[in-house]
């Protein structure tokens, strides 16, 4: 093995400050890791995190992007949960084991990796052995690449948090990943699952995929198209992916005592929408940073109990990350994969 690695960083705040690099591979620590990147997937967060910093404080150097799936390659003293050359993925909250996340009301904290903590952009990563769960042993490395984030946030708002059950009607906003991932859930759990799109090509897309129901935004007012396709008694689960006032017709598409999971902010920071749909359906609202590790590895035993499978947009060279990341802007239909 060569003593050295190929590795992203930035010197300051800028996609374009994006450097290709080389370093010594680091030596894993009592209790830590050393993986070797197979593959890593984007999330639109980590073109945020590299255009503005999300209200981080990020240490420079900075090496970005949050998810990866490898294997081990070494491991330091006292590491019992993984072996070499286990096929692992990371997860997103490091410290996040399960039940409540850390925080306070004035300071509920964001730390994940690809900022505030360094990211996966490098051909070795050296992580606690807590940061890391056993990949799907039905998935590839790319495919297992999008669990950590896509994967687990739809789990974790279906599922963890929406308690999803047979019968219930799951709307999907977007045909990006977690909104993919969400159709294969829903319908893996025996639900019915419609889907948002201003692209019809698209709706056709996750149709194949699955999805009971595609409803083209351009068309009209989609949230009536959606009590419309449930008999007039409304969705049971949101994905809300756009935020601003797409959260208005997110509670007006819902079912009484229906769920609205806030997973993203595509179009708005804030929230927009009549008070009154809220109160009188009684909507449960919860806002999803992704899940906990024992949340993670439910969902991988899911995943490999019912064969998932991730849509994947494109696959780049590790070089290519640049090119990568602009593909983000572009509205991929599921994920975009960089293999190492």
């Amino acid at each position: 093995m060569s003593e050295r690695m190929k590795i992203w960083t930035i010197d300051r705040l800028g996609a374009d400050r994006l450097t290709l690099g080389e370093a010594p591979i680091p030596t894993p620590g009592p209790g830590e890791v050393l993986v070797r990147t197979r593959a890593i997937s984007l999330n639109y967060r980590d073109k945020l995190v590299l255009e503005n910093g999300m209200g981080m404080q990020l240490k420079f150097p900075f090496t970005p992007v949050s998810d990866l799936a490898g294997e081990v390659a070494a491991t330091g003293e006292g590491v019992t949960r993984f072996s070499v050359g286990d096929r692992v993925i990371s997860t997103f909250i490091p410290h996040w084991i399960d039940g409540q996340p850390s925080g306070s009301a004035a300071a509920p904290g964001y730390p994940t990796l690809g900022g505030k903590y360094p990211g996966v952009a490098a051909e070795y990563v050296v992580l606690s052995e807590q940061a890391l769960t056993a990949a799907p042993t039905t998935m590839t490395d790319a495919e297992a690449s999008t669990v950590p984030v896509a994967g687990v946030t739809a789990w974790f708002a279906l599922v963890e948090e929406g308690h999803l059950a047979p019968g219930q009607t799951v709307l999907l906003q977007g045909t990006g990943g977690v909104s993919l991932y969400g159709v294969q859930i829903a319908k893996a759990a025996g639900a019915r699952a419609m889907i948002t799109s201003s692209d019809p090509a698209k709706l056709e897309r996750a149709k194949a995929l699955g999805a009971d129901h595609g409803i083209d935004r351009r068309a009209g007012d989609w949230a009536q198209a959606a009590i419309d396709l449930t008999g007039g008694r409304g969705v049971d689960h949101v994905l809300e992916v756009a935020g601003g006032a797409s959260f208005g017709q997110s509670l007006t598409a819902v079912a009484v005592r229906g769920r609205i999971a806030v997973i993203g902010l595509l179009d708005s920071e804030t929230l927009t929408g009549s008070v009154y749909p809220l109160l009188l359906k009684q909507v449960g609202v919860r806002g999803i940073v992704v899940g906990h590790r024992r949340a993670q590895e439910d969902f991988v035993r899911f995943a490999d109990a019912h064969a998932l499978k991730p849509v994947i947009d494109q696959v780049y060279d590790f070089a290519a990350l640049p090119a990568a990341l602009a593909h983000l802007d572009r509205g991929p239909f599921g994920k975009i994969v960089l293999t190492v």
